[in-house]
């Protein structure tokens, strides 16, 4: 089972670091659904830390927006 980022990680990235992370979760969320789909994944727990982790991604960069405004 891997590891996911903590929310105080995220805040010290920058806006760009961000995105580049949370497209690189949504491309490994997407192909995990295609293997679990195809029964080729043993732990299904894996897709609920990658929603959470992609949730807390945005959670984020929501609070950074403010900020610039």
């Amino acid at each position: 089972m891997t590891e996911y980022l903590k929310a105080k990680e995220l805040t010290d990235k920058t806006p760009e670091q961000l995105s580049k992370m949370l497209s690189e979760r949504q491309e490994k969320l997407r192909h995990l659904r295609f293997q679990i789909s195809r029964r080729e994944v043993k732990n299904n727990q894996e897709l609920k830390f990658l929603r959470r982790e992609i949730a807390r991604i945005h959670t984020v960069i929501r609070m950074i927006e403010p900020k610039k405004a």
